[in-house]
């Protein structure tokens, strides 16, 4: 009973300590990414979504292109997306923060990052995202 309660400790320790530098780390890229000059072609006063991709990755075209797709045809022009191909513009991605794809960063209106998605995003919490945005 014993070792059992102290693994079930064990395992909620690892999990909220591997949150909190999850937490981090998503500070941490979003404090680099703020200090990045704006983007070529975005437009203020929108919202922006810079997605950072590859030509082979196929969470990207699978799951994360249609995502955003839907995120588009739901705000359509009150929201801009911007697409960066990661190995075409290494240097963009490396100033971004990027280390893998996708990776999506939501900008306010005033051109600020604003959140963080390592990974493929649900069409879902992206909405989610931008309405926190407009919210302020």
């Amino acid at each position: 009973m014993e070792a059992t309660l102290g693994r079930f400790l064990l395992a909620v320790f690892l999990i909220s300590a591997g949150f909190l530098v999850y937490l981090l780390v998503n500070r941490l890229v979003l404090r680099r990414a703020a200090q990045n000059e704006s983007i070529p072609g975005a437009r203020r006063g929108l919202p922006v979504i810079l997605y950072f991709t590859t030509p082979d990755c196929l969470p990207c075209r699978t799951v994360q292109r249609p995502a955003l797709q839907k995120v588009q045809a739901v705000w359509g022009e009150r929201l801009q997306v911007i697409e960066v191909d990661a190995t075409r513009q290494s240097d963009l991605a490396s100033r971004w923060g990027v280390l893998s794809v996708p990776t999506t960063f939501l900008l306010d209106s005033r051109g600020k990052p604003r959140f963080v998605n390592h990974g493929a995003t649900r069409a879902e919490k992206l909405l989610e995202q931008l309405n926190q945005l407009v919210r302020g």
